[in-house]
């Protein structure tokens, strides 16, 4: 009687409910504490075109500890009496730290160069239409990066592969690209309203919307390019056709 009174207390709806948001909450404290130095260096800088390389350097811890809080509410148990959000998201951490830097780096130097160039697009005299199509390439870029982020913090890829894979949901999961262009939006509206404190402070609530919105490409990721996945649908094909 004992162990089926645990049991409903630790899987019923509201156990789960709360599950969650211990999970979300014990996640933020972890991503504001490996993201400290940097959310301090650019809480100091002023919002000036010539901090945008500083900004970006303090940006880049941010990689690995949003990489880690993927993998910890991606894998965090719905049972309220076995939740471990800390050790998830350690091993995440440890597990996904170089694959996110090799992409992390790149990506924020190419952001670096799109946002200087646009902070002094008056002195580059060029046409007007530059400046939206500029627009347009660091829109595409921020997508890639959030897919590239989500599958390199779920699976083993080389960073090459995941690269490829980011690009090719881009155009392939168009809802996906529309639904994390969205979070990207409200993202930036949190940091010009408020402080890029206040989105630090959101973070591990934009990672669980992040992981909700891209359910799709996961899924398809899993089936399509892990050897488990293919396995899997190898032995379903048989009983299909039957």
């Amino acid at each position: 009687m004992t162990e089926t009174t645990i049991r409903r207390f630790g899987e019923g709806p509201l156990s789960r409910a709360s599950a969650l948001v211990y999970t979300l909450l014990v996640v933020e404290l972890l991503i504001v504490a490996t993201t400290l130095p940097g959310l301090i260096g650019l809480f100091l800088l002023d919002r000036d075109a010539g901090n945008v390389p500083l900004a970006a350097l303090c940006l880049l811890p941010a990689g690995p500890a949003l990489s880690a809080a993927l993998y910890a509410v991606h894998h965090r148990r719905l049972d309220l009496t076995d939740l471990h959000p800390a050790a998830a998201f350690w091993r995440g951490y440890r597990m996904n730290v170089r694959g996110v830097l090799k992409l992390a780096l790149p990506w924020l130097a190419w952001l670096t160069i799109l946002g200087l160039t646009l902070a002094n697009f008056g002195a580059a005299g060029v046409p007007g239409w530059w400046a939206i199509l500029l627009v347009l390439i660091a829109l595409a870029a921020a997508l890639w990066g959030a897919n590239a982020l989500v599958i390199t913090s779920l699976f083993e890829f080389r960073a090459r592969d995941v690269a490829r894979l980011a690009a090719y949901f881009l155009f392939s999961a168009p809802r996906v690209a529309l639904g994390n262009a969205c979070l990207l939006i409200v993202a930036g509206g949190v940091t010009l309203v408020a402080t890029e404190a206040a989105l630090a402070l959101l973070a591990s609530v934009f990672a669980a919307a992040l992981l909700l919105n891209s359910r799709p490409m996961i899924t398809e990721v899993r089936e399509r390019f892990t050897v488990q996945g293919v396995q899997e649908a190898r032995k379903e094909g048989p009983r299909d056709e039957s």
